[in-house]
């Protein structure tokens, strides 16, 4: 399938359409100022991770379904995975700048809703609204990268981009659980409005305006992409609610099939489909955005059960929690960097396995040390390890991904490279709240029904073990998910730049 042309549009930036844009200047202050941004995005969803107990405890006391307050998190990635595909196409045509201060003045202003919510319903709703202004804004911060680095430094951009998601792993929690413990789950949303106008002024002054380009957008192709995804995750999230009754199956088909016939209506497109398929003819593009999937999938769904175990079966307060996640954090934050800078140079599977790898082990560990006897200091040790495996994992994928892409294909690109990513998280965040539910039905009979209390304070020691037990096993799905994607980065290639030494 051949790209279709683009034609530039007016602008004010005289950047050539296919070369690096503002080659006189650095690169990096726009980085750093879009940065902050994206940080905020990953702080908001590492923070209401901690949070959950405290808001179920808030706002649904009443059930003792956990599928009800993981709705907190689904809602919001569904909204955020639903436009991607667009919004990063709407970059290319607007501008990255003009859509990205878009998004994030959506974003915070929704956090002002989420924060004054005074039901979980109310609550849902902003939450949707904070991921369609994310939606706006992730892809941007690729894009920039992609149309302002030449291909042999985007690994240590992406390196920064990394270890912006290490350093948000560790101030998420830390931060939500002193808000929580502090002042009330409220704080946690509050807290992104100062940060939201200091983002906002800066990426205003430092992120300069790139070149943009015509596009037709795909309205067929948005239609079919959100109704498919809101069918299949709906289908998955409610599944064990309603003992997968004959049409939650229906509905999960036809999601299924409705995906399928968005992928024909793209792949018959003469004008400008959606998803541009034929970025999939670069073979590392394809394998970054499966792995990237199972990446997605395994962080959103292992926070939960880690942090309904620490704070429900062992009595944590959501700071004590959080702090389990400090050396996975620095870790990560740290090396991150080096791994960025050194994926430059080396072929991306050095990096990719053995991050992928050590992270699925970790994942392992933490699920044989989840029950009511092990020290909670040593629940520090696969924290360090996951940590280790994650510098390697998150920049190295996003670099690998985006190394071939054209600047005209930077928005395309990073907005199905970030859908990806999402559906997997969309998809474990539904998937994990089916299977700790179910898991707790098999450990501790009759527990949807009013006799256990998983929403307010510790369990009792009648059945700590048992919800133990039920926690530890849901870490499991996350970890076999992760070992598809170690299997999936083994069929990368060495970039170009790299072949020719």
């Amino acid at each position: 399938m051949t790209e279709p042309t683009t034609t530039p549009a007016t602008n004010t930036d005289p950047t050539p359409a296919h070369g690096p844009a503002h080659t006189e200047r650095s690169p990096w202050p726009a980085l750093w100022a879009l940065v902050i941004g994206f940080f905020m995005i990953l702080v908001d969803t590492t923070i209401v991770s901690v949070a959950n107990p405290a808001i179920k405890a808030a706002l649904d006391p009443s059930t003792n379904n956990l599928d009800n307050v993981v709705w907190v998190t689904s809602a919001y990635l569904l909204a955020y995975a639903v436009p991607l595909l667009i919004t990063g196409r709407l970059g290319d045509r607007f501008g990255p700048k003009r859509v990205y201060l878009v998004g994030l003045a959506i974003f915070t202003l929704a956090s002002l809703g989420c924060g004054l919510s005074g039901t979980l319903e109310m609550l849902i709703v902003f939450r949707a609204v904070q991921g369609l202004g994310a939606s706006l804004m992730t892809p941007q911060t690729m894009a920039v990268i992609t149309r302002t680095f030449p291909a042999n430094r985007r690994g240590a951009a992406m390196g920064l981009w990394g270890a912006t998601s290490g350093v948000a792993m560790l101030v998420g929690p830390l931060a939500g659980g002193l808000l929580v413990d502090g002042f009330g789950w409220e704080w946690i949303f509050f807290v992104n409005l100062p940060v939201g106008v200091i983002g906002f002024v800066l990426a205003w002054i430092l992120v300069p305006n790139l070149e943009t380009h015509e596009h037709r957008f795909d309205i067929l192709g948005v239609f079919l992409s959100a109704i498919a995804l809101f069918l299949i995750v709906f289908g998955l999230q409610e599944g064990e609610h309603y003992d997968w009754a004959a049409w939650v199956w229906t509905m999960i088909v036809v999601g299924i099939l409705v995906m399928a016939l968005f992928i024909w209506q793209q792949a018959k497109t003469k004008s400008e489909p959606l998803v541009p398929l034929g970025l999939f003819r670069d073979r590392n593009f394809s394998v970054s955005n499966a792995a990237i999937t199972t990446v997605g999938f395994m962080a959103s769904s292992m926070s939960l059960p880690l942090m309904f175990f620490a704070q429900l079966a062992r009595g944590l307060t959501p700071t004590e929690a959080a702090l389990l996640t400090v050396p996975m954090a620095v870790l990560a934050g740290v090396l991150a960097p080096f791994a960025g800078r050194l994926l430059d140079r080396v072929d991306p599977r050095l990096l990719l396995v053995p991050g992928l790898l050590l992270t699925a082990i970790s994942l392992f560990w933490y699920a044989a040390l989840m029950n009511p006897d092990t020290e909670i200091w040593v629940f520090l040790l696969p924290s360090a390890l996951m940590g280790i495996g994650q510098s390697g994992m998150w920049g190295p994928l996003a670099t690998t991904a985006t190394r071939n892409l054209q600047p005209r294909q930077a928005g395309a690109g990073s907005g199905i490279y970030n859908t990806t990513r999402t559906i997997g998280s969309v998809l474990g965040s539904a998937a994990i709240a089916g299977f700790m539910q179910n898991r707790l039905e098999a450990n501790l009979p009759g527990a949807g029904d009013a006799g256990g209390d998983f929403g307010a304070g510790q369990l009792p020691d009648v059945v700590v073990g048992g919800f133990s037990d039920a926690m530890a096993q849901s870490m499991l799905l996350p970890a076999c998910v992760l070992l598809v994607g170690v299997v999936v980065v083994l069929f990368t290639q060495r970039p170009a730049h790299l072949a020719k030494r």
